[in-house]
């Protein structure tokens, strides 16, 4: 009994790994196809590119911090008390101050190195980008439910 419960675990375990793996191999291909379309729309030629992608890359990375925080698991609602709600709106209305600040940061580090212009493309190509993951991924998920 005590062998199966140590081969249950190990499955477990090696279970969560690699879908921890497959997340983060979709991540770097997210990654990746941002950085070409960031890249291209923005026209980066190499050099502009060596001093925009750490910047922004700091940004992103700042940015899924906050939304690790603002994601975390909610308990069930109808158990919580007015006190933890509020303590939870407390924190949801400091990640939207966080959020504000990084974008306020990420604007002016990029105004070093880019005109108000191409800022500008920036947020709007974000937009972009995101709705086309999007679209991508309810097109992979009704793929798959058509091939159930």
């Amino acid at each position: 009994m005590k062998n199966l419960l140590i081969i249950l675990l190990m499955f477990s375990g090696l279970w969560q790994m690699q879908s921890q793996e497959k997340d983060d191999s979709h991540r770097e291909k997210i990654k990746e196809l941002k950085t070409a379309f960031f890249t291209q729309e923005l026209n980066l030629d190499k050099k502009k590119a060596q001093q925009f992608w750490p910047i922004y890359n700091e940004y992103e990375s700042e940015l899924h911090k906050l939304r690790k925080r603002e994601h975390r698991d909610i308990p069930n609602l109808e158990c919580i008390t007015e006190d933890d709600a509020e303590n939870m709106l407390d924190e949801y209305v400091a990640i939207e101050k966080q959020d504000y600040i990084l974008k306020q940061k990420l604007f002016n580090d990029l105004k070093e190195i880019m005109t108000a212009q191409e800022i500008i493309k920036l947020h709007k190509l974000e937009d972009e980008f995101h709705k086309k993951l999007i679209k991508e991924y309810r097109a992979r998920k009704e793929r798959e439910k058509q091939e159930e």
